[in-house]
C-alpha cells in the first residue's frame, strides 16, 4: 500500500512542478519542489517511526517514538525557517508542495468511494 502511496506522491509532486513552471518564477518553481520533498520524506519518516513502533511495542520503543517526533518536528520547522526567511520561497507556493502527500489521500480515498 505504502509503495502506490509513495509512486502517486511522486507522481503529483512532479506534475505540481512542471504546471508551477507557467509562472515563471524560480522562487514559485523551488516553493512547490522544497515544499512536496519536505512532505514525501515527512511521511516517509513518520512511516519509519510508525512501523519500528509498532513492530516491537515497549515502553523503549514508545519512548524512541516520541524522540523521534520531537526530532522531526524540529527539523521539519528549521528547513521552513530556513526556505522562508533565507531562501526567500513563494509561499503559496510552498503550501501546495507540502500538500502533496495529502492531496494523494484525498484522491485515493475519493477514488476508492467511486469505486464502491
Amino acid at each position: 500500500m505504502l509503495g502506490d502511496l509513495s509512486r502517486r506522491n511522486w507522481l503529483l509532486l512532479a506534475i505540481l512542478v512542471l504546471i508551477s513552471l507557467f509562472w515563471r518564477s524560480s522562487a514559485v518553481t523551488l516553493g512547490v519542489l522544497a515544499g512536496g520533498l519536505i512532505a514525501i520524506l515527512a511521511h516517509y519518516w513518520r512511516y519509519l517511526a510508525l512501523t519500528r513502533l509498532l513492530g516491537a511495542p515497549s515502553q523503549q520503543s514508545a519512548k524512541g517514538f516520541q524522540i523521534n517526533y520531537v526530532l522531526r518536528l524540529a527539523v521539519l520547522g528549521s528547513l521552513l525557517f530556513l526556505l522562508i526567511a533565507k531562501a526567500r520561497v513563494d509561499l503559496p507556493a510552498l503550501v501546495v508542495g507540502l500538500s502533496v502527500v495529502v492531496l494523494n489521500v484525498l484522491l485515493t480515498t475519493l477514488k476508492r468511494t467511486i469505486r464502491m
